[in-house]
């Protein structure tokens, strides 16, 4: 298991880490989540000792992650470490030779992994001339080329087409099945809602929401009522305590009341207003418990 305890990090005026503290554990993927700024990025290097932190400690299986430790650790970096110049292949071997393959073994784990992500006919292409998706598989195969027992994935899904995007969703979610760890970040909330188990988000370099993404909808103190139909344009909304208009587009109206409100108390009010077409009352998606954590 991951563990982040208490990391503070400050550059100049900025605290990028105030405190932060999350665990991965083996097996789970884990959904990091911020707005722009908020110490992802850092917390992430972090993990890899690639920044001093000013306190705090990163452990693995209960340890202080060493450099030896790291060796095990699959990265894949915002800005990505790719030598623009080298072949695709020879690229995905190097990086396995540098977490202990031998030659034969970093060629079958090369040759495995950029067919698993289809590239396999962009093997003796220089990294420089593929494309800005394909670059992003054959970055996601370098963090791929050893059996990794912690994935940690800066914005793996920035950039991609759907296909890409599906590609690369099912390799991580193969990865975390056969027992390894996932931490990845993105700013795309509907793909980690159907990727994650579990969810972290961080705002001014402090967690603000961490849990099991089921249980974290259940506690919210909301829920959300989605209309559709004529009643969508009345107002009945002012008529619910506690009810704040979230989003009206067309016929359609989203509203956040308290989670103690009951549904069939609001359909009636619905009603009252006018012909209904559609009726949600739901926990909070992704979206909607980002929204209420950093607002």
């Amino acid at each position: 298991m991951l563990e982040l305890d208490g990391l503070r990090r400050q550059f100049g005026e900025v605290r990028a880490l105030d405190g932060c503290t999350f665990r991965v554990e083996p097996g789970r993927m884990v959904g990091f989540l911020g707005p722009n700024g908020s110490g992802k990025t850092t917390a992430m290097r972090s993990i890899f000792g690639l920044l001093r932190l000013d306190s705090g400690e990163v452990r693995w299986q209960g340890a202080p992650v060493t450099a030896e430790v790291t060796r095990r650790f699959g990265y894949m970096p915002e800005s990505r470490g790719l030598y623009p110049k080298m072949k695709v292949r020879d690229q995905v071997e190097y990086f396995a030779s540098l977490h202990g393959a031998n030659r034969a073994d970093a060629r079958a784990q090369a040759d495995h992994w950029l067919q698993r992500l289809g590239l396999e006919d962009r093997v003796d292409s220089t990294v420089e001339t593929l494309s800005h998706g394909n670059q992003q598989r054959v970055q996601l195969a370098v963090s791929l080329a050893f059996r990794s027992d912690l994935l940690v994935l800066d914005e793996p899904f920035s950039g991609l087409d759907p296909i890409a995007v599906a590609t690369m969703g099912e390799v991580i979610r193969d990865e975390a099945a056969r027992g390894a760890a996932v931490l990845f970040s993105s700013h795309q909330l509907d793909l980690v809602e159907d990727l994650c188990d579990d969810v972290v988000i961080i705002d001014h370099g402090r967690v603000v929401l961490a849990g099991r993404l089921d249980e974290v909808r259940a506690a919210s103190p909301f829920r959300y009522v989605e209309v559709s139909g004529p009643a969508a344009l009345g107002s009945w909304a002012t008529r619910v305590a506690g009810a704040e208009v979230m989003r009206r587009r067309n016929t359609t109206l989203r509203v956040r009341v308290p989670a103690t409100t009951d549904p069939a108390v609001v359909l009636e009010t619905v009603r009252a207003e006018g012909g209904v077409e559609g009726f949600r009352f739901e926990p909070p998606t992704l979206s909607d418990l980002f929204m209420e954590a950093v607002r």
